[in-house]
């Protein structure tokens, strides 16, 4: 008795669930939707099988227990083509539409594929054009780009409703992964490259987006808003942010960079062209040989032997966090020549 009261005074903790989110499953962007879409089909469709076994374990031990004297016992029984069937039949058709379902969602919500619709019902408008967003990952922030609009932002990245946006993502030291629930799936960030996603905001409202690969000390806090806002809101967000005396060039990226903690939301009302290029290939610092540069110079055959002698120190961003003298400094290739200007082998 005394358990069974225990118990039921557990039961008001169930309340304190109230405060969870079901973000994945109820999401507020069309990618975000038809993933979670997939993910209740594919559970259902393994229920098909994990249910019968649960419920027959708990049949067969209660009606073949040692005190149940009227079960039928059948030592020489060994074989059933009906249950065979059954047994093998059934995971074999659930494991089929598990295949088809994953195989057809697997390339219409490939995060490279340009977005064809609004929501379910509604198709992209032919004078709706999708917006641009440069993501850069950062140790510990986000940095956002918006080419088309001219500026940037730290930690606060918005987008007006019903309106397809296209993410080009890279990061500067440390592979992350670029993650907001409520729109679409996670994409890794990773130094180097670019990789991109393609998602729309159906709903008006602040969502959270984070990190979701560990990248250091930090990483718990990168996190940002993203603000789902109608056209007329957006367009006066663009213009607070494009009203700010902050310039984004590559001298206050470098600054930028410089690994920190919970900063806070920013904005530069003007940015350099070329700096994301510049991330993407490494050489934000002009000393730097962009990655662009040494593939080309691979192209017409390379260095040789005499490359090694274009290998240069510069001190690391990380140098005041470690005492070990090999991480205060970073080995780059220096500057050579451009792509245009080298005259390695025909």
């Amino acid at each position: 008795m005394t358990r069974k009261l225990s118990l039921l005074a557990l039961l008001p903790l169930l309340a304190l669930l109230n405060g969870c989110k079901m973000v994945v499953l109820f999401p507020s962007g069309d990618i975000a939707r038809q993933q979670s879409h997939l993910l209740l089909v594919a559970t259902c469709l393994m229920l098909i099988v994990i249910v019968p076994v649960i419920v027959m374990t708990i049949v067969f031990a209660w009606r073949y227990r040692a005190s149940n004297q009227d079960a039928v016992y059948e030592p020489d029984w060994n074989h059933s083509t009906k249950l065979e069937f059954v047994i093998w039949g059934g995971p074999l058709l659930i494991i089929i539409a598990l295949g088809l379902v994953t195989w057809i969602t697997t390339h219409t919500l490939d995060p490279y594929r340009p977005l064809d619709r609004i929501s379910a019902n509604q198709p992209i408008p032919a004078d709706v054009k999708p917006i641009t967003v440069e993501v850069v990952a950062l140790d510990w922030k986000w940095l956002f780009i918006y080419p088309e609009y001219g500026f940037a932002t730290v930690n606060e990245l918005a987008a007006p409703v019903n309106v397809p946006i296209r993410f080009k993502i890279t990061a500067s030291n440390v592979m992350n992964s670029f993650f907001i629930p409520s729109l679409a799936g996670q994409i890794y960030a990773m130094p180097g490259m670019e990789t991109k996603l393609h998602a729309v905001m159906n709903e008006p409202g602040e969502y959270e987006g984070f990190s979701s690969n560990y990248s250091g000390a930090g990483y718990s806090h990168m996190r940002f808003k993203f603000l789902g806002l109608s056209q007329p809101d957006f367009d006066k967000w663009v213009q607070a942010g494009k009203a700010s005396k902050n310039a984004l060039s590559r001298e206050s990226y470098l600054e930028l960079v410089k690994p920190s903690i919970k900063d806070p939301v920013s904005f530069y009302g003007s940015v350099s062209p070329e700096l994301y290029d510049a991330v993407i290939n490494r050489c934000v610092d002009s000393k730097d040989m962009c990655q662009n540069q040494m593939m080309a110079i691979d192209a017409k055959g390379g260095l040789g032997l005499g490359g090694i002698d274009a290998l240069a120190s510069k001190p690391s961003p990380y140098a005041s966090m470690f005492d070990g003298s090999s991480l205060k400094k970073q080995v780059v290739v220096s500057q050579l020549c451009t792509a245009q200007e080298n005259t390695f082998r025909e």
